[in-house]
């Protein structure tokens, strides 16, 4: 909800702001971003922004939205507000280890995976973007519901297409995943050893890596169901 400082904000009588300067309510002008104002313009979004549009609202240059961006994350680190990155958009969430008292007040439990779902995700999570071929490839077994069951639960997301035969699509993660596993980018993932590493590899294609290409489907044998939530 906008306070009555922001509605009155709105209303300027002629001669009592000079252009390029803050108005007698404090407001940022433009060409100006404030620390408090990039935290208030993200508190109130009601998607993720991205750095162009910030910079565009805010009348800045990318260098001064970046380094707000910085001071803002600095900030909140030991706050109950978080902010998190994912390429080039930004969100604010609550911090992850307040998650448990978050449920209990909103009465939800959190989210209950399968094996096979923590599984898929995991390949995803460090694989993409990747395709479903690819993730078939590696698990050994038709990975269609898990996949479409951690879509619906917004935990992965679609990415565009590949430029391979029949243009399948490319999953990756989204905001979603970085605010339920407590991650502000996906550098913080946590590094693999090795034997996790070598059960990512594509056994029709290359080892793990980011990025690595699909090739075409191959028919493959079904698997257990995503427990329900």
């Amino acid at each position: 909800m906008i306070g009555a400082e922001g509605r009155d904000a709105a209303v300027e009588l002629p001669g009592t702001a000079h252009e390029g300067s803050a108005s007698p309510n404090g407001d940022t002008p433009p060409g100006a971003l404030t620390e408090t104002a990039l935290e208030a313009l993200l508190f109130v979004a009601e998607r993720p922004l991205s750095r162009r549009e910030i910079a565009t609202l805010a009348g800045v240059d990318r260098a001064t939205v970046d380094a707000r961006l910085g001071d803002l994350e600095v900030s909140l680190s030991r706050r109950g507000i978080r902010l998190i990155a994912s390429g080039e958009k930004v969100e604010l969430v609550t911090a992850h280890e307040a998650g448990g008292l978050i449920a209990r007040y909103i009465g939800a439990d959190a989210i209950q995976l399968s094996n096979a779902a923590l599984e898929t995700l995991a390949i995803v999570a460090y694989r993409q973007p990747v395709t479903r071929a690819v993730v078939e490839r590696i698990r050994g077994v038709d990975s269609d519901y898990t996949l479409r069951s951690l879509l619906h639960r917004q935990l992965i997301v679609e990415l565009g297409r590949a430029e391979t035969p029949g243009r399948p699509y490319l999953y990756g993660t989204g905001f979603d995943f970085l605010e339920r596993f407590g991650l502000a980018t996906l550098d913080e993932l946590p590094p693999l050893d090795a034997t996790v590493a070598a059960g990512l590899v594509d056994p029709d294609g290359a080892g793990l890596a980011w990025g690595a290409d699909a090739a075409p489907e191959n028919p493959p044998e079904p698997e257990d169901p995503v427990a329900p939530r």
